[in-house]
C-alpha cells in the first residue's frame, strides 16, 4: 500500500478520475438523477474507459516493477510464499484503487451537492459500488500481465491490448462472432462471452440494478430476471470472486514456475 501511494500515477489517475466526474456532475447541476438515465450512462462510459486501463497499469507496472528492480530476487531469498506475496500485492493495490475511486466520488459528490445538483443517493452509491467492482475485476487480470511480462514496456503493451480488446473493440468482436453462428447459438454464445469480458458483465449487472435493462433488448431478458432475482446480486460477486481467483491461480503458476526455474 505504501507503494502504491508513493507511486506517480496513482496521483495522476486520481486527479484525472476526479476531474472527469466533476467535470460530469456539473453538467448536472440543475437536474435530481436517479435510475438509469442519460447522466448515469454517461458516467458508466467514463468508468468503463478510465478505470480498466488505470487497474491493469498500476497491477501490471508493480509486479514487473519487482522484477525490473531485483526486489524479487531478494525477497525469494526470504520464507515468502508466492502465494503471500501476490496475495498482499492484490489486497494492497486493491486498496489503493479504492481510495482513487472513493475519492474521485466523494469529491465530485460533495462539489455536485454543494452547487445545488445531486444523484439519489442509492443511484450513486450503485455506481460506486460498480466503479470498484470494475477495478478489482481488471487487477486480477493485471496481476496476471506482470506474472507473463518480463518489463514494464511488455506490461504497457499487454495493458494497452487488453484494455482495447474489452471495452474499445468488444462491440465490434461481439457482432461479428454472433454473426457467424446460428442463430439457436446466439443466446447461448453471448452468456459465455459475457462472463469472458468483466467489463461488460459489470456494465450489464449495473444498467439492469438501475432499471435500464430495456435498453439491452430481448436477446438479455433472462439477464434481468436472474439480476433482479434475490440471489442476482450474490451470485454476480460469486462470479467476480471466481473470476479473481482464476487470474490469481494462473499467476500462481507462471511465478511459481519462474521462481522455481531461478
Amino acid at each position: 500500500m505504501k507503494i502504491g501511494f508513493r507511486n506517480p500515477w496513482a496521483y495522476s489517475f486520481t486527479a484525472l478520475f476526479a476531474l472527469f466526474m466533476f467535470s460530469l456532475l456539473l453538467i448536472n447541476t440543475q437536474s435530481y438523477v436517479q435510475g438509469y438515465t442519460g447522466s448515469s450512462s454517461t458516467m458508466i462510459n467514463l468508468a468503463l474507459y478510465l478505470l480498466p486501463l488505470m487497474a491493469l497499469m498500476l497491477g501490471s507496472f508493480s509486479l514487473t516493477g519487482e522484477k525490473e528492480e531485483g526486489n524479487w530476487e531478494l525477497l525469494s531469498t526470504y520464507p515468502l510464499r508466492t502465494w503471500t506475496f501476490l496475495t498482499g500485492k492484490y489486497i494492497g493495490l486493491s486498496a489503493v484503487l479504492m481510495v482513487i475511486v472513493s475519492f474521485g466520488f466523494g469529491l465530485s459528490g460533495v462539489a455536485s451537492w454543494l452547487l445545488g445538483g445531486a444523484f439519489a443517493a442509492v443511484t450513486y452509491f450503485q455506481l460506486l459500488i460498480f466503479s470498484l467492482c470494475l477495478s478489482l475485476f481488471f487487477l486480477g487480470a493485471a496481476m496476471l500481465i506482470g506474472s507473463i511480462a518480463r518489463n514494464r514496456w511488455q506490461a504497457l503493451t499487454m495493458a494497452v491490448g487488453v484494455w482495447f480488446f474489452s471495452i474499445i473493440a468488444w462491440p465490434a468482436i461481439l457482432i461479428a462472432l454472433l454473426g457467424t453462428l446460428p442463430y439457436s447459438w446466439m443466446k447461448t454464445a453471448v452468456t459465455i462471452l459475457t462472463f469472458i469480458n468483466p467489463a461488460e458483465l459489470t456494465r450489464l449487472f449495473t444498467v439492469v440494478k438501475l432499471g435500464g435493462g430495456s435498453t439491452l433488448g430481448p436477446e438479455y431478458y433472462q439477464w434481468m430476471d436472474w439480476i433482479r432475482s434475490p440471489w442476482g446480486t450474490p451470485a454476480f460477486f460469486g462470479v467476480m470472486l471466481l473470476w479473481i481467483g482464476v487470474t490469481q491461480a494462473i499467476s500462481y503458476y507462471l511465478w511459481e514456475r519462474g521462481r522455481g526455474r531461478g
